[in-house]
């Protein structure tokens, strides 16, 4: 069912491993460019970074996203060692505040409820309680405020290992970032859910940037007409596996028509260190 799937071994390049049912995006995008081919700069972006990735293009029905292993597996290890000691996670309330991003809202879906309160976030499933599958943490400029679940929070100021991955994915994208969603899965069993990054105070036209260190694990694809019981038509879902190192960029209109997961593997016993970079939008005084 899968339209196309990544496969490699953490930090090698899409493409060096073993692939299955793959849709060939390698050979050239629509308009018969090589997909080769970096991205489109941002106008003002910095360039700074001086190695050009080999980019991967994956399309699909309003899907549009590059892909590529951004850092190499020796700076990848170190830099995953170092946001395992300086990031701080939420606990608490604001921990709680969290809970949703597995159903992007509360109460949106049937037999869901969200508490805010206790030192664990948990959700209420169909009568069942659950604690949130992953730790999570955000950083940013100064001013910022963002809304997860109803609830509007501010991010820490940036620290060293954070400003160097975020300028690196600058350099390779041509935009520019003032926020981060972390999110650190300790093994197969921790996940999160379908969603779609689509809140009001994201900058509108710029994309969302995805690096991941430690375990590789399947990342899904589905289109919105395809969810639910009986869905309105049949789309074929997106598969990749994002590796070690790599740099997955989520592109317009991709967050309008796909929802997006990662779902349990409990077959991966390695923790998994997740950067969603955006630009926020900052609110009016």
């Amino acid at each position: 069912m899968d339209r196309f799937l990544v496969k490699g071994s953490p930090g090698s390049l899409p493409g060096e491993g073993k692939e299955e049912t793959r849709d060939k995006p390698a050979a050239a995008d629509g308009d018969g460019e090589p997909s080769s081919k970096r991205p489109r700069r941002e106008a003002g972006g910095s360039g700074a970074h001086p190695a050009d990735p080999s980019w991967q293009h994956i399309r699909a029905e309003g899907l549009d996203c590059d892909y590529t292993v951004l850092f190499g597996k020796t700076e990848a290890d170190e830099i995953l060692q170092e946001l395992e000691r300086e990031v701080e996670y939420f606990t608490g309330s604001k921990c709680a505040a969290l809970t949703c991003l597995d159903f992007w809202a509360c109460g949106r879906q049937e037999g869901l409820r969200c508490v805010h309160t206790g030192a664990l976030a948990r959700v209420q499933v169909f009568g069942k309680w659950h604690s949130v599958p992953r730790k999570q943490a955000t950083y940013g400029d100064a001013g910022l405020t963002y809304t997860f679940s109803g609830l509007t929070l501010s991010p820490r100021p940036w620290i060293p290992v954070l400003e160097r991955v975020r300028d690196r994915v600058s350099g390779a994208t041509g935009h520019t970032f003032n926020f981060v969603l972390i999110n650190r899965y300790k093994d197969g069993h921790d996940h999160i859910g379908e969603h779609r990054d689509d809140e009001r105070e994201l900058a509108p036209g710029i994309p969302i940037a995805s690096v991941s260190f430690g375990a590789c694990r399947d990342f899904l694809f589905r289109h919105k007409d395809s969810r639910g019981r009986s869905p309105a038509r049949r789309v074929a879902g997106v598969r990749l596996q994002l590796a070690h190192g790599s740099l997955l960029v989520m592109k317009p209109p991709t967050n309008t028509h796909w929802y997006h997961s990662l779902p349990v593997r409990k077959k991966v016993l390695a923790p998994r260190v997740n950067l969603t970079f955006r630009r926020i939008v900052p609110a009016k005084k």
